[in-house]
């Protein structure tokens, strides 16, 4: 193993191993800390999925913490603490109590603050975030239900969640190159800093940073910023990039959608597929928690159509809905009962023959892919920037993407099938 990646969820994890791959990283993604790292010994790169993004800082520290010992005692050579691209997290954390406490862990001096991701309009200039044109505060993300973010400067987001100081690596010394973004990393050091927010507004900008980051013991930030670290292995000697697109074979079997996520992006994969037509069920929290509404009526549904398309399940809903239901159930149960019951549903329809299945969401794939028991994945070819198809290690023949809530066009739902032999 050449390195090591823990990443705070799992769709994030499935971003960050499509990245790497592509890179020609043979990659596989981990559910949870493996007990037994050495199955993985063929692999480049190992990519641990957690699920440590909106839990107790404290629990979310102590995963960090063995999943690193885990990576560092298989032989990783640099340790990626990988979140999202819009750096979900509340004002306490969890992104900057664990990377701190990595940090301690593997005694290094400075590490880069970098969820930038340019080929999904992620951006950061001045050290504020953007999500498009617009900043990340102006942005729906500010009224995400569980990590609700309403500051676009992540220098003083970084700032409020850690205790070791946070910097500034602007553009100016970012768009000069490897040299001058090492050169700014000196003048970091020399200030105190710990951790620099750093620039990036292209893949140059990131292919750069990641020469620069080479030598660093601890990286910190989106799947882009992993875009230049293969090259370094490869410099080295280390690696000998495989094909990173090659086809992924599947089964014949019945395609199921399953959408838990209510962000922008996916209500509106949500309307095309109703729009053309698409077999869809939308699932009503305050139904399940009331009993009116159970796994058992959802696989009836899917089973019952007709034809080979694929089957929409869904709950995704409005803010304003969200929150209602939040109101009433509470904000954790809310969560937890749509996607108990969507992962009810997936485990009995696997069973009945739905071997493809798309879940879009983070929580919400967790809950699945736990329900269904697989415990690691390899990385097929990619649907759209950030989420490709996957297969099972565990249970051959079973496919799965894993879409983060924000990524993808507004025909994902329908264009993904055609990826798949």
């Amino acid at each position: 193993m050449l390195l090591g990646c823990i990443a705070d969820d799992l769709t994030g994890a499935t971003d960050l191993a499509l990245t790497l791959t592509r890179g020609g990283m043979r990659t596989v993604q981990v559910m949870g800390v493996p007990d037994d790292p050495a199955r993985y010994a063929e692999f480049d790169a190992v990519v641990i999925a957690l699920k440590s993004r909106t839990n107790p800082v404290d629990e979310a520290i102590e995963w960090s913490l063995k999943s690193c010992d885990v990576l560092i005692g298989a032989g990783a050579r640099q340790i990626i603490f990988k979140y999202c691209s819009t750096f979900d997290s509340t004002d306490k954390g969890n992104i900057g109590p664990v990377a701190e406490a990595l940090m301690k862990k593997l005694g290094g001096d400075l590490a880069v603050v970098c969820p930038a991701f340019p080929t999904n309009k992620r951006t950061i200039f001045q050290g504020h975030l953007f999500v498009g044109d617009m900043l990340l505060s102006d942005s729906p993300m500010k009224d995400h239900p569980l990590t609700p973010m309403r500051d676009s400067n992540l220098v003083n987001v970084m700032q409020r969640q850690t205790s070791l100081k946070t910097g500034l690596v602007s553009y100016d010394s970012v768009d000069q190159g490897p040299d001058a973004i090492k050169a700014a990393f000196e003048g970091a050091k020399s200030r105190g800093e710990s951790f620099v927010v750093i620039d990036a507004i292209s893949d140059r900008h990131l292919m750069s940073i990641g020469e620069a980051i080479a030598d660093h013991k601890l990286i910190t930030g989106g799947s882009g910023i992993a875009l230049g670290l293969p090259e370094n292995y490869a410099r080295q000697g280390l690696l000998n990039k495989s094909d990173a697109t090659k086809p992924m074979q599947a089964k014949a079997g019945r395609s199921l959608i399953l959408s838990g996520s209510c962000s922008e992006a996916t209500r509106g994969q949500v309307a095309k597929a109703v729009l053309a037509g698409m077999p869809a069920l939308r699932v009503d929290a305050l139904d399940l928690a009331a009993g009116k509404t159970s796994p058992k009526e959802l696989v009836t549904f899917a089973t019952e159509q007709e034809g080979d398309g694929p089957v929409l399940i869904y709950s995704s809903d409005t803010p304003d809905v969200v929150a209602t239901v939040q109101e009433q159930l509470g904000r954790e149960a809310a969560g937890s009962i749509v996607e108990n019951a969507l992962s009810e549903t997936a485990q009995t329809l696997v069973k009945k023959g739905f071997t493809r299945i798309i879940v879009a969401g983070g929580e919400t794939s967790g809950a699945v892919v736990n329900g269904l028991g697989v415990n690691a994945i390899e990385i097929g070819p990619e649907i759209d920037p950030g989420v490709p198809w996957t297969r099972s290690l565990d249970d051959d023949g079973l496919v799965l993407a894993l879409k983060s809530g924000n990524f993808g066009a507004e025909d994902f739902f329908m264009k993904a099938w055609d990826k798949l032999a």
